[in-house]
């Protein structure tokens, strides 16, 4: 098994499967809305460890840990239970919204996370990617990257909205992440295959621009 998919299955068994058993066992001793609560700490205690070990989030565990914070708030300022289990779909909506909403300015968000998650912390390298956008194929293909994640974001919160309202809180926790992380593997492959193949191409440009 390699270390990846390692790391996925466990993410899956934190995220998922844990919250899901522990709501189910307390909801037996307690309100569901109470149980729920609780179980929501198990992932946010996780990306808070992650924090304090590694010092620093990726985007999605950075946006993970928004979402949980935002419901503990949510717990706070008291809600019914529906309103709980959307939380995370309010908070991926609008991360969506804001890919969506970056594509008005001169450079997109998938730009700016390329420059910070994707090029070292290297001043050529990072100055070699930052030219790249004076070629106008570079700039779709960055455009286009960051409209399917912001489409795909928008349509994984739409998707898991539904569901709250037509399962039950125990089916709904026992699918939600799968929805989550399928919608996100899928957009990661694409993106992975998309970038493979836009990579060769800039290549074939850049070469025929230096013959000229």
């Amino acid at each position: 098994m390699s270390r990846v998919f390692r790391g996925i299955i466990i993410t899956l068994l934190i995220n998922g499967a844990v919250p899901y058993v522990l709501y189910v066992w307390l909801s037996e001793y307690m309100s569901s809305f109470a149980a729920l609560s609780i179980a929501t700490v198990v992932p946010m205690a996780d990306n808070l460890i992650h924090l304090a070990k590694y010092k620093k989030l990726d985007v999605f565990g950075g946006m993970m840990l928004f979402t949980f914070l935002m419901g503990i708030g949510l717990i706070l300022l008291g809600g019914d239970e529906k309103l709980l289990l959307i939380r995370e779909s309010f908070i991926t909506a609008a991360v969506g919204l804001l890919f969506l909403v970056s594509l008005l300015f001169r450079r997109p968000l998938i730009y700016h996370l390329a420059m910070r998650f994707t090029v070292k912390d290297n001043t050529n390298e990072k100055s070699s990617f930052a030219a790249n956008w004076d070629y106008s194929y570079f700039r779709f293909v960055v455009r286009l990257m960051t409209a399917v994640w912001g489409g795909m974001l928008l349509a994984e919160a739409g998707v898991r909205i539904v569901l709250v309202f037509e399962l039950t809180t125990a089916q709904f926790l026992a699918v939600s992440n799968l929805v989550f992380y399928g919608f996100i593997g899928v957009t990661i492959l694409w993106t992975a295959l998309y970038r493979k193949r836009s990579k060769a191409r800039m290549l074939e440009i850049k070469s025929s621009k230096s013959v000229l």
